[in-house]
């Protein structure tokens, strides 16, 4: 049976062209598949009034929420990426003599764009912190990867016994991902709160050791790690003395007395300046979300803090090479999105 329903412009257009060649309705039917009763509407359509598009989209119940209304809605979004639908609605609503409904919001978001998801994550800068962080990418945006084999990376992380991270969502459309206002900023941890607090080094040619942290992480307790973990790091790893050692800005590390040990030890690696507030650029960031995450899915939950530290000191241990290796090779692409944002955030 041939085509009842309303035809594209494309397949009128054949109609009325095959008609006009002198084709009869049943063979126009035929060599398009569509009904004869459609063919002969069509034709007799253009032949009385010239008509060539359907105008059946021109059905329906009239939209609730016309362009006017749209503006409107983006503008309540704007002012608030984080609101919720019923918000938003209620929002809406004030003032209008049509109300709509919660579903209704929703589907004019999703025509308009928009869509509910995760925002991105990014330090909170300074304007100094800006101006330090391009001044890092500008020294190092001639490094290959197999300079960036060349440093280790190390980072202290805590994990809590009953993880919550406030599930924050935004409403952003797919370009503005790292626009200001759809972005969450945050501060590097420090050592507060309940949980397992661990230290951690690797590099591109090995994983290093994790060491749980029993308390806070002065000066003194940072010493002894980098004394019995980093030394021995990387006079193993890189014996030509040509590594490099990463450790961000958090106060333990600026100590005086951290300070004088790695000036004793300069002749045996180089500490890597580091600009402040710039997570995102270190690669072992990538390794605590990837722990974080094997340790939300694991079939039996830590319900004790020894529980949780072993399931972390298990899973670290189980990062393959590919993994922390590919991570190491992304480098020149955070240093170029550094240098593309001007010193600001990025996505990593």
């Amino acid at each position: 049976m041939g085509k009842k329903g309303d035809l594209s412009d494309f397949e009128r257009g054949m109609v009325v062209g095959a008609r006009r060649a002198g084709l009869s309705i049943s063979k126009t039917a035929d060599l398009l598949g569509f009904s004869r009763t459609t063919i002969s509407r069509v034709y007799r359509e253009w032949s009385e009034k010239e008509k060539i598009s359907s105008e059946r989209q021109l059905c329906g119940r009239k939209c609730l929420v016309d362009v006017r209304g749209q503006r409107r809605m983006g503008r309540l979004v704007r002012d608030d990426r984080k609101a919720t639908v019923t918000q938003i609605t209620t929002r809406y609503n004030q003032g209008m003599q049509n109300t709509i409904s919660e579903r209704t919001t929703r589907r004019t978001l999703k025509q308009m764009g928009y869509s509910s998801r995760r925002p991105h994550r990014v330090p909170l800068l300074s304007a100094k912190n800006r101006k330090q962080r391009l001044q890092f990418a500008q020294a190092h945006q001639n490094w290959t990867i197999e300079d960036w084999k060349n440093v280790a990376w190390s980072d202290e992380s805590r994990f809590l016994l009953r993880h919550s991270d406030g599930r924050v969502r935004i409403w952003r459309k797919e370009h503005e991902s790292m626009d200001p206002s759809c972005l969450v900023s945050m501060v590097q941890a420090g050592g507060g709160g309940g949980g397992v607090m661990v230290w951690g080094i690797f590099s591109w040619h090995t994983l290093g050791p994790l060491v749980p942290i029993e308390h806070h992480l002065n000066a003194t307790a940072y010493l002894s790690i980098v004394a019995d973990h980093v030394h021995p790091f990387m006079t193993t790893v890189y014996p030509s003395s040509d590594g490099y050692f990463q450790q961000d800005n958090a106060p333990c590390h600026k100590a005086q007395i951290i300070s004088d040990w790695f000036l004793e030890h300069d002749n045996e690696f180089t500490l890597l300046r580091w600009p402040p507030q710039s997570p995102d650029l270190n690669p072992i960031e990538h390794l605590w979300d990837m722990v974080e995450r094997e340790i939300l899915i694991m079939d039996v939950q830590p319900t004790n803090l020894q529980q949780l530290r072993d399931a972390i000191m298990s899973i670290w241990t189980k990062i393959s090479e590919e993994c922390f290796q590919h991570l190491v090779e992304s480098m020149p692409r955070r240093i170029k999105a550094v240098l593309k944002a001007k010193g600001g955030p990025t996505r990593y």
